[in-house]
């Protein structure tokens, strides 16, 4: 006995022209995603080559101005870019918006370095605990007898690490913290960031705090409860 052949069904037009556009408006942000990302990496690529090719020669610091916030802007970003895929806070500001208010905000010293005419550096201070956000605790200094500087962003150049602006910025920062009377240089550093860890700890930098990050996994499970037997209706 044979088995009879089942009827082709028919094809719904409108549910292909669906999933046809579907497809064709999913290809369409992935193209204009990796267009973005191929533009955004030239632009990084044009910016490493250029200081790549610069020629020896000085470096200088000076206060930020309000026009030099893009320029910085991207700088931060492309200085920390690595360094972001392996900690669990951001180290540099967590938005472009953050970044400007901080140039408006009283008593933040914030020095670009140079080297010709590009942004090889960055440093970020403060000469009091600033923000509602921060995470410093103004008394652990005040019971210590210490009146700290503190440093909230300190940036080196990929290509320019090993050439002495490190160094630069670090003496730049002492020398701002004698002038106002400060007797300590206070920054945080996620404890995986090992090459900024060991910059630090060759200039004499000592851990005051024990704070890490910890995690513990949790068994999934569903978020309602399964079907439950109804009790039957009262006699």
């Amino acid at each position: 006995m044979t088995t009879p052949k089942r009827p082709a069904t028919k094809s719904n037009p409108t549910a292909l022209a669906k999933k046809a556009a579907s497809k064709k408006q999913a290809a369409s942000k992935k193209q204009a995603a990796s267009k973005k990302k191929a533009a955004s990496k030239k632009k990084h690529d044009e910016f490493d080559s250029k200081i790549a090719s610069s020629p020896s020669g000085s470096l200088t610091v000076r206060r930020m101005h309000r026009r030099d916030i893009n320029r910085v802007w991207e700088f931060l970003k492309r200085s920390f870019r690595d360094v972001n895929r392996e900690t669990v806070e951001y180290q540099r500001p967590r938005s472009k918006e953050r970044f400007e208010e901080t140039y408006d905000d009283e008593g933040i010293e914030q020095l670009v370095f140079e080297g010709g005419d590009e942004v090889v550096g960055y440093a970020e201070c403060a000469y009091e605990v600033t923000g509602s956000d921060n995470w410093i605790n103004p008394r652990y200094f005040d019971s210590r007898d210490m009146r700290p500087l503190f440093v909230e962003e300190l940036a080196t150049h990929p290509q320019y690490q090993g050439r002495g602006v490190g160094s630069f910025m670090m003496e730049q920062l002492e020398h701002l913290a004698r002038l106002h009377g400060c007797t300590h240089l206070v920054l945080e550093v996620a404890e995986n960031n090992e090459n900024a860890l060991a910059f630090y700890k060759r200039r004499s930098f000592q851990k005051i705090d024990a704070a890490i990050f910890m995690a513990k996994k949790i068994d999934r499970a569903p978020d309602l409860l399964p079907p439950r037997k109804l009790k039957p209706a009262p006699a």
